[in-house]
């Protein structure tokens, strides 16, 4: 595949998450979800490492900073995203507040990467975020109980963010089938606890269940997470970042799509100005 449509692929398998969660979360708690996929990734890739004889990590600080990554990218911000979807978040609004994370990643990328963020890009961070909002704005309304719902959404987004940061300061470089196991190994012994205290570990194995699952272990778990892993070892934390503002209004697509929901000639517009905000941010 070419190196130019990497982003394009891994903005739209990323955005399917929420398409997958909406499939899902109706049969299961949000860990309990969660620990399944995560059990199903370590299985696959972890045959895949030992076919292949995927090489591992040598020394312990280097799969310690795997793991590290792998509970703040996995564990926290997807069990925020669930949880907070799960306890009655609007999906656009979820999509809005972890829309946030190229900002906070352009403001921490100089100090904690020594990474420049040009007037071009905070521009295009700051436009992206307009689009964004946009969207989101034209597809929520009602009632919603933010005391419980949205500090799993701000975990979530401090769990991406800190997650892209200390991969590319730490570990920007591993084998993507061996470094899987370890991240999904690390953010299943962080969520079960959790999950056990919070939830009752009980599922339903409609087709619609399995069909959700299997999307998100494959295709987002597998497919999105190696695409991510990617991105981060060959470029800047703030480009690499400027890619979320673009899941929002994928999603809104693909939900149009698939569920048939309505499209606003403001999530339009939003979806354009967001395209050209990410544009000025990924520009030299």
């Amino acid at each position: 595949m070419p190196q130019a449509l990497t982003p394009f692929l891994f903005v739209f398998l990323w955005s399917t998450g929420f398409i997958g969660a909406r499939l899902g979360l109706p049969h299961a708690g949000p860990l309990a979800f969660l620990l399944l996929r995560y059990v199903f990734v370590i299985v696959l890739m972890g045959g895949v490492a030992l076919l292949v004889r995927a090489p591992w990590p040598r020394a312990p600080h280097r799969m310690l900073h795997i793991a590290v990554t792998g509970t703040l990218v996995h564990a926290l911000y997807l069990g925020g995203v669930f949880t907070a979807i799960h306890r009655g978040l609007p999906a656009g609004i979820t999509a809005l507040v972890v829309g946030m994370q190229p900002l906070a990643t352009a403001a921490l990328a100089r100090p904690l990467l020594g990474e420049p963020v040009s007037g071009r890009q905070w521009a295009g961070l700051m436009l992206g975020l307009c689009g964004v909002a946009l969207v989101v704005g034209a597809k929520t309304g009602g009632s919603i109980d933010l005391a419980s719902s949205l500090p799993p959404a701000l975990l979530a987004l401090v769990g991406i963010t800190a997650g892209t940061l200390w991969q590319k300061r730490f570990c920007p470089s591993f084998d993507l089938r061996s470094g899987s196991v370890i991240q999904f190994t690390a953010s299943a012994l962080v969520t079960l606890p959790f999950a056990l205290a919070t939830e009752p570990i009980q599922v339903h194995w409609t087709n619609e269940f399995i069909f959700a699952l299997g999307w998100l272990v494959l295709v987002l778990s597998i497919g999105a997470v190696s695409l991510l892993n990617l991105l981060i070892r060959r470029g800047s934390a703030v480009n690499v970042a400027g890619l979320f503002y673009l899941t929002p209004p994928t999603t809104a697509l693909l939900a149009w799509g698939i569920f048939g929901e309505t499209l606003s000639a403001t999530a339009m517009a939003g979806m354009c100005i967001a395209v050209v905000g990410v544009w000025l941010a990924r520009g030299r």
